[in-house]
Protein backbone atom coordinates (compact mmCIF):
# COMPACT_ATOMS: atom_id res chain seq x y z
CA UNK A 1 0.00 0.00 0.00
CA UNK A 2 1.23 3.37 -1.25
CA UNK A 3 2.20 5.70 1.78
CA UNK A 4 3.03 9.57 1.71
CA UNK A 5 5.40 11.09 4.30
CA UNK A 6 8.44 14.05 4.11
CA UNK A 7 11.91 13.78 4.45
CA UNK A 8 13.21 14.37 7.27
CA UNK A 9 16.62 13.95 6.82
CA UNK A 10 19.56 12.42 4.50
CA UNK A 11 23.24 11.95 4.39
CA UNK A 12 24.50 11.57 0.99
CA UNK A 13 27.94 10.56 2.64
CA UNK A 14 25.78 7.20 4.48
CA UNK A 15 23.40 7.12 1.56
CA UNK A 16 20.99 6.79 4.11
CA UNK A 17 17.63 9.18 5.54
CA UNK A 18 14.63 9.11 7.26
CA UNK A 19 11.14 9.71 6.49
CA UNK A 20 8.51 11.14 8.51
CA UNK A 21 4.96 9.57 7.07
CA UNK A 22 2.07 11.93 6.89
CA UNK A 23 -0.81 9.86 8.94
CA UNK A 24 1.62 9.63 11.95
CA UNK A 25 3.80 7.09 13.53
CA UNK A 26 7.24 6.53 13.62
CA UNK A 27 10.13 8.15 11.61
CA UNK A 28 11.19 5.33 9.02
CA UNK A 29 14.81 4.74 7.68
CA UNK A 30 15.80 4.53 4.30
CA UNK A 31 18.68 3.82 1.92
CA UNK A 32 19.41 5.37 -1.35
CA UNK A 33 18.99 2.08 -3.26
CA UNK A 34 15.21 2.50 -1.72
CA UNK A 35 15.06 5.71 -3.94
CA UNK A 36 13.48 5.13 -7.38
CA UNK A 37 15.22 8.66 -8.80
CA UNK A 38 18.76 7.62 -7.40
CA UNK A 39 19.82 10.52 -8.94
CA UNK A 40 18.12 13.43 -7.13
CA UNK A 41 19.27 13.98 -3.70
CA UNK A 42 16.17 14.44 -1.27
CA UNK A 43 15.77 17.31 0.68
CA UNK A 44 14.52 18.10 4.08
CA UNK A 45 10.68 18.49 3.63
CA UNK A 46 10.22 17.35 0.07
CA UNK A 47 7.18 14.69 0.03
CA UNK A 48 7.81 11.43 -0.92
CA UNK A 49 5.01 8.14 -1.80
CA UNK A 50 6.42 4.80 -0.63
CA UNK A 51 5.77 1.23 0.81
CA UNK A 52 7.40 -0.11 3.86
CA UNK A 53 8.67 -3.48 4.24
CA UNK A 54 10.40 -5.41 7.48
CA UNK A 55 14.24 -4.81 7.83
CA UNK A 56 16.39 -6.95 9.40
CA UNK A 57 15.50 -7.76 13.56
CA UNK A 58 11.48 -6.96 12.22
CA UNK A 59 12.09 -3.16 12.25
CA UNK A 60 10.07 -1.09 9.40
CA UNK A 61 12.15 0.87 6.92
CA UNK A 62 10.76 2.61 3.78
CA UNK A 63 11.04 1.58 0.11
CA UNK A 64 10.28 2.78 -3.74
CA UNK A 65 10.35 5.99 -2.96
CA UNK A 66 8.84 8.67 -5.52
CA UNK A 67 9.55 12.02 -5.25
CA UNK A 68 6.08 13.83 -5.23
CA UNK A 69 5.50 16.74 -7.49
CA UNK A 70 4.25 19.79 -6.17
CA UNK A 71 2.69 23.04 -7.17
CA UNK A 72 2.02 26.01 -5.83
CA UNK A 73 -1.83 26.77 -5.32
CA UNK A 74 -3.10 30.33 -5.69
CA UNK A 75 -3.15 30.73 -2.03
CA UNK A 76 0.40 29.85 -2.16
CA UNK A 77 0.42 26.85 -0.07
CA UNK A 78 2.33 23.57 -2.31
CA UNK A 79 0.29 21.21 -3.12
CA UNK A 80 0.78 17.81 -5.30
CA UNK A 81 -0.17 17.23 -8.70
CA UNK A 82 -2.30 14.07 -7.29
CA UNK A 83 -4.20 16.02 -4.84
CA UNK A 84 -4.67 18.95 -7.14
CA UNK A 85 -6.76 16.82 -9.87
CA UNK A 86 -8.40 14.84 -7.06
CA UNK A 87 -9.66 17.81 -5.77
Amino acid sequence: MTKYGNIRSYDSGKGSGTIAPEQGGAVLDFGKSDLQQEASTPKSGQRFSYETKQADGGKECATNLRQQEQSVRQDGKQRDQASQQQG
